[in-house]
């Protein structure tokens, strides 16, 4: 099932479901049929009504009236959740700590750090390229794990139990805010300001639930700059599964529906290519290292197979 939030031509904020080049209003298609229309009113109420609201969605996909049905083409799909916590693991690929300098704990330990709601853009919204915040805005693109089933120390083997779906995510970066090189030649991350900040977080443009996609570390996903492709990676190169990850955050939170959390990203950041802050990477065939970090004016494009790609402009503030 794919799901997204989208706008109609009154700009009112709707739950989807794609049916080929339709989206169906299940709110809408809900009331017509009857059915109760509470637990469509937003994503994060349809991932609450857990199986109840997915049996309910399937029945819909038959009974949606014409009125309920809008091609995907001629409306506005927005980012499908805003979460009020985004979990976030850094180093998180074996490719990825291979470009980079590192600090003593990556790739020994997940790397932990936050963003929020005020983080998040949906597709085709502008990412804000503001000097004020970063000479060196970077991009990554990340599988992003959307929780479905609370839970506290979650075992490994039951972690995916606890997974409502996956969606694409952007994880901007200021790297020049982010790392840091003292004259000893120790690194260290300064993962607040160098990941949390305004338009930081790009998530969409579906969710797809966590049936079509039964194994996560099967996934190809990749980068595109202005058309070049600057990562492309199997999620099978984590150091953490998703699995693992939901297993580690559950030990610092109760882990609560309509939670994200973003999984790291493979070799092939503009942060590969640049010596001051210890990248060091040669890209593989068909890959083009980046010269620069991203610009206004700049297009990125961030996909998963699966689930789709998440096309953003870079623009000044």
């Amino acid at each position: 099932m794919r799901l997204v939030t989208f706008n109609r031509s009154n700009g009112d904020s709707r739950l989807g479901l794609i049916d080929g080049e339709e989206v169906i209003d299940l709110q809408a298609a809900a009331g017509a049929t009857g059915h109760g229309q509470g637990q469509f009113t937003d994503m994060k109420d349809f991932i609450l009504a857990g199986d109840e609201g997915l049996k309910a969605a399937v029945g819909l996909l038959a009974t949606a009236p014409a009125d309920a049905r809008h091609a995907v083409a001629e409306v506005t799909l927005l980012a499908p959740l805003k979460p009020s916590t985004i979990l976030c693991s850094g180093s998180n690929y074996h490719a990825h700590n291979a470009e980079k300098a590192n600090t003593p704990i990556s790739g020994n330990e997940p790397e932990f750090f936050l963003k929020t709601s005020d983080c998040v853009i949906g597709p085709e919204d502008p990412i804000i390229c503001d000097e004020r915040v970063t000479k060196k805005l970077d991009c990554e693109t990340e599988l992003a794990v959307v929780i479905g089933k609370g839970g506290r120390f979650i075992p490994v083997e039951e972690a995916l139990d606890h997974v409502f779906g996956y969606t694409v995510a952007n994880d901007v970066t200021a790297r020049d805010r982010q790392v840091r090189i003292s004259p000893e030649g120790v690194t260290w991350y300064e993962l607040g300001r160098g990941k949390a900040f305004d338009t930081s977080a790009p998530l969409g443009p579906v969710i797809v639930t966590a049936d079509e996609i039964p194994d996560p570390q099967a996934l190809q996903l990749s980068t595109r700059i202005n058309g070049e492709l600057r990562q492309s990676a199997s999620t099978g190169d984590m150091i953490w599964s998703c699995a693992d990850l939901v297993h580690f955050f559950s030990y610092n939170f109760t882990l609560k529906p309509g939670m994200v959390i973003l999984t790291g990203t493979p070799a092939g950041t503009a942060w590969s290519a640049d010596r001051d802050l210890g990248g060091h990477w040669t890209p593989a065939p068909g890959l083009v290292a980046a010269t620069r970090y991203c610009l206004p004016g700049d297009k990125v494009e961030s996909e998963i197979d699966a689930i789709g790609v998440l096309r953003n402009p870079v623009v000044s503030l």
